[in-house]
């Protein structure tokens, strides 16, 4: 009887091990590995990740949601540019520079990778500009999500063509300072200084004539702010 029971146990041993090497191996590492798009992915991901790279000027080939040698080169200057690791594969990090990061973590409105893009661009258009300015610059950036003359997201007001100049100079590609971090934060949170301004910029570097006509809001450090 006990002979037979050994028996037992050990076939059900037998039979628990065959169906555990049964399962995908995706299943036991888990189902929260993050899925980088890369050469040879397709799908949605993908054709949005060509869309940004077509409007900041990286990408020249069609919008097909197929990952191939062109999405790839385009990915590795943009990369190049935003001082990245060069190695094509859209990983959290690209797509966070891209502004196409995971909103899994998402905070009110805005997602985390809206608001560490917000921290960006605050970053490299008011770098060194007062605490309140640096708001102020993020607080332009989400009245234009706001509003109905912009694109509905931070990443479509952020990569706009012609938009915000430090996007496409070497600014961009510097550290996010800790100050425009939490400018972000304060500017999600509701801080505007401007009171609804949609623009700004710098009198003593900037040849456009036709923002200088737009009504002035307010002046903070070298920025001037306007509707």
């Amino acid at each position: 009887m006990r002979n037979n029971f050994s028996k037992f146990i050990v076939a059900a041993l037998l039979i628990a091990l065959l169906a555990l090497a049964a399962v995908p191996i995706t299943m036991q590492i888990g189902a929260n590995v993050p899925t980088l798009s890369r050469y040879g992915s397709t799908g949605t991901e993908v054709r949005n990740i060509q869309s940004v790279l077509k409007r900041l000027g990286y990408y020249t080939g069609t919008v097909d949601g197929i990952y191939g040698s062109k999405t790839k080169a385009a990915v590795v200057r943009f990369q190049r540019d935003c001082g990245l690791t060069q190695d094509g594969i859209c990983g959290p990090v690209t797509l966070l520079y891209l502004g196409l990061g995971s909103s899994s973590s998402s905070s009110g409105k805005y997602s985390s990778s809206d608001i560490q893009l917000l921290a960006k661009v605050i970053s490299a258009e008011a770098r060194g500009e007062p605490y309140e300015g640096q708001v102020a610059v993020g607080a332009v950036v989400l009245n234009r999500v706001a509003s109905p003359s912009f694109p509905n997201s931070v990443s479509g007001v952020v990569y706009q063509p012609g938009a915000f100049s430090a996007v496409t100079d070497s600014n961009w590609s510097a550290a996010v300072t800790s100050s425009a971090k939490s400018a972000a934060q304060d500017a999600v949170n509701g801080w505007d200084p401007t009171g609804g301004a949609l623009y700004y910029y710098n009198p003593a570097k900037t040849s456009n004539q036709w923002i200088r006509t737009r009504p002035v809001v307010k002046t903070i450090g070298n920025h001037i702010f306007a509707k």
